[in-house]
């Protein structure tokens, strides 16, 4: 029987998720509801929305679960949202302004205007500002609205807003979310030039504090309404994509999540930052202090469906395992340019004009040279090894993908079970009100599905073959 349970909510752009979960990682439930969306939705979204959505959807996990469990037992509950969305809050609290959502490119001159500043002012810290930052969309709203800036309380990120609506507590986010809106990890503080230069308040930034960290109890009435304890805790929040990195159990120096989606990204844990030049790899900051660095890559798992939309994808997989490693070369990049592990405006991906199998065949491994490629320069970088990787995202269903990836990066790849930003919520809710932190947390509630080894044989071959790729980077002056 399960001592004590914890609750995950995502705010994603397309919808909540929230999920609940027991000590041991175990999934009791999980209820999403999707927003109705419009192109303006990019832009901007009603945090109101996304509190409504709460407001059912806890209550309809409770529901589901309060037959088989003590409500009284669940301990704790955090958010993760979108990184760089923004919302002025009011002293009410409540918004002056609908959420500045992170995909909002309205904040682009503004963003040009914050990077330059920061570079010149800044020696470590955050310096790559964009119009996905937190930043440059509050000069923006100021910029746009200053008759409102009198009645600003705090620039708040997404989760901070649902943390605020369970406890109270609007003036405080945690490391994660204030990285893109220019908190200085290495210092622990915000930088002058954000009130000097970008004309940003002191008063208007919140305080920070590790994710995780117990902010307050859940409301009075809203424990009352749900039926959940008036103990239960409310912790600093975390951003998606690091959320999804805690799910999947990496969150200890040398362990590292590879993400293949449409796109692929890479995050893990050092000891040490990792300086980049080219700033493709940013770093978070881990709640124990170590260092949370990452990149996104173009190259991605898109192609499948782009370039094999006819084909029975199950019966190509049977018959790709069959012939690996392939023949040719294949780089499945299907838009121009490339942004990590390398940078190349003007990179083109290249693909056979052989047979389905083969091409299926080397477009699999073109990705898994790429990801190799990342983790060589994240070691060459950080001067740390990799020790685990561990595999989220569609590809991660390909046994044949897995044993190709494996292989050629020479490294174990674990397929984790659950690593949906809920459930990374969830554990980062138990890391500090029942684990000592976030390590033990993981250690206790994240296992792999499936543990996938370098075969021998391949190993080898893929060795001959990542070096015939590299080789023809440079030959088409993608790579230095």
């Amino acid at each position: 029987m399960s001592t004590a349970y914890f609750i995950g909510i995502d705010i994603g752009t397309q919808g909540v998720r929230v999920v609940l979960l027991d000590e041991a990682g175990q999934q009791l439930c999980v209820r999403e509801e999707v927003f109705p969306l419009n192109y303006s939705s990019r832009e901007q979204q009603s945090p109101d929305l996304w509190w409504q959505g709460c407001e059912r959807l806890i209550p309809a996990v409770l529901a589901e679960v309060e037959k088989s469990i003590q409500l009284s037992k669940i301990k704790a509950v955090a958010v993760t949202s979108t990184s760089g969305t923004i919302i002025p809050l009011g002293h009410d609290p409540n918004p002056l302004h609908p959420a500045i959502m992170y995909s909002d490119p309205r904040s682009g001159k503004e963003a040009e205007f914050c990077k330059e500043v920061a570079a010149n002012e800044v020696k470590e810290g955050y310096t790559a500002f964009n119009s996905s930052s937190g930043l440059p969309k509050m000069r923006w709203y100021l910029t746009n609205f200053p008759e409102k800036a009198e009645q600003v309380y705090k620039f708040i990120h997404a989760s901070d807003f649902i943390t605020g609506r369970l406890c109270g507590e609007y003036g405080i986010t945690d490391y994660t979310n204030a990285l893109k809106s220019g908190y200085n990890l290495h210092s622990y503080h915000w930088p002058s030039y954000i009130n000097q230069d970008i004309s940003i308040r002191g008063e208007w930034l919140q305080m920070v504090k590790p994710s995780g960290e117990p902010l307050g109890t859940l409301k009075p009435n809203l424990a009352e309404d749900w039926g959940l304890s008036p103990e239960v805790i409310v912790t600093t929040g975390m951003t998606d994509g690091c959320a999804s990195q805690v799910a999947s159990g990496a969150v200890s120096p040398g362990q590292w999540n590879t993400t293949i989606g449409t796109t692929m990204v890479i995050k893990g844990v050092t000891r040490e930052e990792v300086i980049d030049p080219s700033g493709a790899i940013y770093n978070h900051r881990h709640p124990a202090g170590y260092w949370m660095p990452g990149g996104a890559s173009n190259t991605g798992a898109d192609w499948v469906s782009r370039l094999f939309e006819n084909e029975d994808l199950r019966r190509m997989e049977e018959l790709t395992a069959a012939i690996i490693p392939a023949e040719d070369l294949a780089w499945p990049l299907l838009q121009q340019g490339e942004r990590f592990p390398f940078f190349s405006p003007q990179a083109t991906g290249f693909w056979p004009s052989s047979g389905t199998v083969e091409n299926f065949a080397a477009c699999m491994e073109g990705v898994a040279f790429i990801e190799r490629l990342a983790y060589e320069r994240i070691t060459q970088l950080s001067g740390e090894q990799i020790s685990a990787v561990f595999s989220a995202g569609g590809a991660s269903n390909s046994e044949t993908w897995m044993r190709i990836r494996s292989s050629v990066i020479n490294r174990p790849v674990y397929r984790m079970k659950n690593v949906s930003g809920a459930a990374g919520a969830a554990i980062l809710a138990a890391s500090r009100t029942h684990y000592t932190n976030l390590q033990e947390a993981a250690e206790a509630m994240v296992s792999p599905e499936k543990t996938i080894l370098p075969e021998d044989n391949l190993v080898h071959r893929y060795k001959e073959k990542y070096q015939r790729f590299v080789i023809e980077l440079k030959k088409r002056k993608f790579l230095q």
